[in-house]
């Protein structure tokens, strides 16, 4: 079997730009084609990045794609992913993984008839500075985890994205949208979660386009923006989840967790890097020599520089399948982390806690030589 993976990318919007420009960071993926509902859209892509642009159905038909990169908007995702697995291709999602149970079990019977693999995003948990945070609890260096706390809080998407409406309907909000990277990180430094309760609310029932040709339109809000949520895990750990598009301001820190020897500050899961602290019980603890490639800063953004090592999810998946072994960021995980994901958002519309119905075990940590192998 080949090493090299061969990936056909569905869906040309913002974020296919981050996946083309990383891919030459591993040495085990190569794009063959893109494609989008919207030809137009295809073709300028493909022209960006050297890559033939086709219709949807000629990438599923193509002999030249291995697995299919599916970045269409969340309510698609599902169907491509289908499609994908019914051509014969493996399928590699980004965040969330489907928008319900079913539509993630239909996919594994399917995998599994046709012997694929399926993968999703979110991979920043697999950067430097969480793959440190996952090396010290693993080390028992606070001990074990009994609490946490996270918080991801802003005024929502409209003010700078030129077409913001999915993010506001049922398959967007902070939770579906920006819950991934939170709760998958929690999962593989924790486990998996037991049960889960919250609190949910929608303070504005509009949004106003604030960027691009639609300036000044009004779009309706139809899902949860404010979300209070408590998470019991199966270890017994409880933790405190706050997201929302309802704050203009907030100096509430990203993640802590908080052990029986310790706690360790945990940078924005969004992020691959950031800078992580640990204490000792009660004083600040010097944290080990950790030279992982996937923490080096390597991209601008408006605050500095950030590590950006999108794909890595997807590299590890076609290294993977050329090893024969499981790949990280697996169907099992990504649904667990979408059941947890939904069952918030139910748990605020019935007032009660409900308990999870999927499991799944901890990724395989990436350390610093596996993260090596994988880089061109």
């Amino acid at each position: 079997m080949s090493k090299v993976q061969r990936i056909g990318l569905i869906g040309c919007g913002n974020i296919s730009q981050s996946y083309l420009s990383r891919a030459k960071n591993f040495k085990n993926i190569t794009f063959t084609a893109v494609a989008d509902i919207n030809l137009d859209a295809a073709k300028a892509r493909g022209a960006e990045f050297d890559v033939p642009a086709m219709s949807v159905d000629d990438l599923m038909a193509s002999d030249t794609v291995d697995i299919v990169l599916n970045l269409t908007i969340p309510a698609a995702h599902f169907g491509i992913s289908k499609q994908a697995l019914e051509s014969g291709k493996h399928v590699y999602s980004e965040k969330p993984y489907v928008l319900t149970l079913e539509e993630g079990r239909a996919l594994k019977a399917l995998a599994d008839e046709k012997g694929l693999r399926v993968g999703s995003a979110p991979d920043t948990v697999l950067g430097g500075s969480h793959q440190l945070a996952r090396h010290l609890i693993d080390t028992g260096a606070v001990g074990t985890i009994t609490s946490g706390t996270c918080a991801v809080m802003s005024h929502g998407m409209e003010d700078w994205h030129p077409n913001p409406d999915f993010f506001f309907v049922p398959g967007g909000g902070p939770i579906l949208d920006l819950g991934p990277y939170y709760i998958a990180n929690l999962v593989q430094l924790i486990g998996p979660v037991k049960r889960v309760g919250a609190i949910t609310s929608t303070p504005s029932k509009t949004r106003t386009i604030g960027n691009g040709p639609r300036t000044g339109e009004e779009i309706p809000v139809t899902t949860p923006t404010t979300i209070h949520a408590t998470l019991e895990f199966e270890q017994g750990a409880v933790v405190t989840l706050v997201a929302s598009w309802d704050v203009w301001q907030n100096d509430l820190a990203p993640m802590a967790l908080y052990g029986t020897e310790g706690t360790l500050h945990v940078p924005d899961p969004n992020f691959f890097g950031g800078a992580l602290r640990l204490t000792n019980r009660a004083e600040t603890a010097e944290l080990p020599d950790w030279d992982h490639p996937l923490g080096v800063d390597n991209r601008e953004v408006p605050w500095g520089m950030a590590a950006d090592y999108r794909t890595t999810g997807l590299a590890d998946m076609a290294q993977a399948i050329a090893q024969n072994r499981p790949h990280r960021c697996n169907d099992a995980y990504a649904l667990h982390v979408v059941e947890v994901m939904t069952a918030i958002l139910k748990s605020g519309e019935e007032g009660k806690y409900l308990t999870l119905t999927t499991t799944c075990e901890r990724p395989d940590a990436l350390g610093i030589k596996a993260a090596q192998e994988l880089l061109a």
